[in-house]
């Protein structure tokens, strides 16, 4: 025991001694949290701007044009009367939306000649095209029924009536998990997870590599032929010093107001076994690649696109089979799937059973893969010893 706090000791001081490690471990998580949170602080996106080309300069095209301005979702930008050069305008303006109220559209209405409101949507952004369509919709749906309605009135039908026989059925929309579509609430989880993968990869590329390139390795050797002993030394520190870093980036979530359920059993759990596989799987490639450099770029290489093939955003039904099923190895796919069960479903440990029964088998096989590996390496190292010696 003795022996194993001494060398304990000595891997802190080398762990410490690089700052560009240090950098990363403890100040990625906090830079890229606050980073984050304050980039979707705002939860929703609100004053897309948009053009409205009124041909007709009537009272109801006025009326329309009021409704668009009311709505939180959209800014007028410029109300004219012919498009002018809006292809030319839009690298500069770069307008969410155009809206063309036709010549004659007021007088069209009342003579029930169903005149068209031609909407162009700026698709190159489409989370700003999809967020304008939905608040255009929901504004020219509203006039659409409140004319139709005004109309009938106007021919003598009462108000209720008139309501009545337009409206055939109701609609009632209740947005569960997430009911204000709060972009913080949807994003902080899927990012925080990739950004503590990806420490952990850097971190754990490092740690045998190291050793490899400045000698250190032998040294460890003479103390100690076990690779096991040699796993738990170097893996100690960081099962030390990570629960505080997950514990800074658990309090972001009610720093930016993210209403989840995140500090339960069941999470608690699914954070420990991806903080394992995570470890094992850097590891793995630092006793592998004897080059801290080469060790570094190819975990990089699985924890770069890990995010995006998660199915965290861009649904997995979506994504070809074949990238799909090579998804399902890297931990954090495993880890947002149980994280949505978990915090937006209160999901209890029998509802995440297949993640965690995935991590297990991403652990296992890492580690085993790592115990060998590791153990062939000291075993060669201590041969290669005995030749010199003779």
């Amino acid at each position: 025991m003795n022996k194993f706090i001494r060398h304990l000791r000595i891997e802190f001081k080398r762990i410490f001694a690089n700052d560009v490690l240090l950098a990363i471990f403890f100040g990625a998580p906090v830079l890229y949290g606050i980073l984050f949170g304050y980039v979707y602080q705002q939860a929703k996106v609100v004053d897309l701007p948009i053009v409205i080309i009124d041909q007709d300069r009537s009272p109801t095209s006025d009326k329309i044009i009021d409704a668009f301005g009311d709505n939180e979702g959209l800014l007028v930008s410029d109300v004219r009367y012919t498009a002018g050069n809006l292809i030319d305008e839009m690298p500069t303006q770069q307008y969410a939306a155009v809206i063309t109220l036709p010549s004659n559209f007021e007088a069209d209405v009342f003579q029930k000649k169903h005149p068209e409101i031609r909407v162009d949507l700026n698709m190159a952004n489409i989370l700003n095209a999809n967020t304008a369509s939905n608040h255009i919709q929901a504004v020219l749906l509203t006039l659409n029924a409140g004319m139709e309605i005004e109309g009938l009135k106007k021919q003598g039908m009462h108000p209720a009536q008139a309501k009545a026989s337009y409206e055939s059925f109701k609609i009632n929309v209740n947005k569960l998990y997430n009911s204000t579509g709060n972009y913080v609430t949807f994003m902080l989880p899927g990012l925080l997870g990739g950004i503590m993968q990806q420490i952990i990869f850097l971190a754990m590329a490092l740690v045998f590599s190291r050793d490899f390139e400045d000698g250190y390795f032998g040294t460890l050797v003479k103390e100690s032929k076990s690779s096991l002993y040699l796993i738990a030394l170097k893996t100690t520190p960081f099962l030390i010093m990570l629960p505080l870093i997950w514990l800074v980036v658990a309090l972001f979530f009610p720093y930016f107001n993210v209403d989840i359920n995140i500090f339960n059993f069941p999470m608690f759990v699914l954070v420990v076994l991806l903080t394992f596989a995570s470890i094992f799987i850097g590891m793995l490639f630092s006793i592998a690649i004897p080059s801290q450099l080469k060790a570094t770029e190819l975990l990089m290489v699985i924890s770069t696109p890990a995010f995006i093939l998660s199915g965290f955003t861009w649904p997995t039904m979506a994504i070809p089979d074949a990238i799909t099923n090579i998804a399902q190895f890297i931990p954090l796919t495993q880890f947002l799937s149980g994280f949505r069960k978990i915090a937006f479903y209160d999901g209890d440990l029998a509802s995440i059973k297949p993640e965690l029964g995935m991590l297990f088998i991403i652990m296992a096989v890492s580690f085993i893969a790592m115990v060998i590996l590791l153990q062939l390496k000291i075993r060669l190292h201590r041969k290669k010893g005995k030749q010199i010696t003779e």
